[in-house]
C-alpha cells in the first residue's frame, strides 16, 4: 500500500499566519503548498521550499483547482490548513450587507468548501488532518466585533460536528485559537470599518473601535500578552506532528488569560466590563 500522502495544503500565506507556518513547516522538511489569491503575493516563499498555487476561498473553481492540483501530484491533501481570513469589525447596523456576506464568505464558507474538496482524498487513504484557525474570539465578544466573531463561532462549531463525522475514516480535525498576534490585522480590520456619518449613532463608537483595535494589537499593554505569527505557526506543526493532538490548541498568553473567565462570566457582568473599555453607543454624552 503507498505511503499516505502528507502534503500539507495552507490557505491565505500572503502575509501573516499563513506566510509563517508556511514558512516555518517547509524549513521543516514538510512539502507545503502555499497559496493566496495573487501569486505576486507569495514571492519569496517559493526560495524556502514552498510550492506556490493561486487560490481564492472565495471562488469555486479555485478552490477545485488548488486542491486538484495537490491530489494530482501527491495522491491527496495531506494537510489541510484553513487560515485564509479576517477581521469586519464596526457596530452591526452600520456593516452593509455586502461586507457581511464577503466575511462568511472568507471565514466560513470557503473554509467549510476547503474542507468538503480536501475529504474525499483523505478518506481513500485512511488518513490526513484538517486544523482550522479559529481564534480566542470563537469564546466570547467584544463590542464592534460581532460579526467577525460570528464567524469564528461558526468555524469552532463546523469544526466540532466534523471531528465525529471523520474520526472513523483516521482523519483528525483541530481548532487553532490564536489570542493577540501580530499581524496586519489590525491593521486591516481598521481598514475594513464601515464609514459612518460624521453625525451617526455610531460614529464616535466606530471611530474609538478602530483606534482602540490598533492600540490592543500593536501598542497598549494587552500587546505583551500576544505573540507573533511564528508562534501559531509553530502550535500548528504540533499539532500536525502530533500521532493524537489535541481538539483545541490556545496560542499566547492573551488566549490562556480571557478564555476561561470569559466563559465562566455572566453576559451582563461581561457587558460592564466591556462598558470600561468601549465606547457605549447612545450614552457617550
Amino acid at each position: 500500500m503507498p505511503t499516505p500522502s502528507a502534503a500539507v495544503l495552507i490557505t491565505g500565506c500572503s502575509t501573516g499566519i499563513g506566510r509563517a507556518t508556511a514558512s516555518h513547516l517547509a524549513r521543516r522538511g514538510h512539502t507545503v503548498y502555499a497559496t493566496a489569491r495573487r501569486l505576486e503575493s507569495l514571492a519569496g516563499l517559493e526560495a524556502e521550499g514552498c510550492r506556490l498555487l493561486a487560490l481564492d476561498v472565495t471562488d469555486e473553481d479555485s478552490m477545485q483547482a488548488a486542491v486538484n492540483h495537490v491530489v494530482d501530484a501527491e495522491g491527496a491533501v495531506g494537510v489541510l490548513v484553513n487560515n485564509a481570513g479576517y477581521s469586519q469589525s464596526g457596530a452591526l447596523e452600520t456593516v452593509t450587507p455586502e461586507d457581511l456576506r464577503r466575511q462568511f464568505e472568507t471565514n466560513v464558507f470557503g473554509l467549510t468548501r476547503m474542507c468538503q474538496l480536501a475529504l474525499p482524498g483523505m478518506r481513500a487513504q485512511r488518513s490526513g488532518k484538517i486544523i482550522n484557525v479559529s481564534s480566542m474570539g470563537a469564546n466570547f465578544t467584544f463590542p464592534g466585533g460581532g460579526v467577525y466573531h460570528a464567524t469564528k463561532h461558526a468555524v469552532d462549531s463546523l469544526s466540532d460536528a466534523l471531528r465525529f463525522e471523520v474520526a472513523g475514516f483516521g482523519i483528525d480535525v483541530v481548532i487553532i485559537q490564536p489570542g493577540l498576534i501580530r499581524t496586519s490585522f489590525a491593521e486591516t480590520a481598521a481598514a475594513a470599518m464601515p464609514s459612518s456619518p460624521d453625525e451617526g449613532p455610531y460614529a464616535e463608537f466606530n471611530a474609538a473601535l478602530a483606534t482602540a483595535t490598533k492600540e490592543i494589537y500593536e501598542e497598549g499593554p494587552a500587546a505583551r500578552l500576544g505573540g507573533g505569527p511564528e508562534t501559531v505557526a509553530k502550535a500548528i506543526e504540533r499539532a500536525i506532528t502530533a500521532k493524537r493532538p489535541k481538539i483545541r490548541y490556545r496560542v499566547t498568553a492573551s488566549a490562556h488569560l480571557l478564555i476561561p473567565p470569559a466563559r465562566l462570566m455572566p453576559p451582563r457582568v461581561w457587558d460592564r466590563m466591556m462598558a470600561t473599555q468601549f465606547v457605549r453607543p447612545g450614552r457617550s454624552g
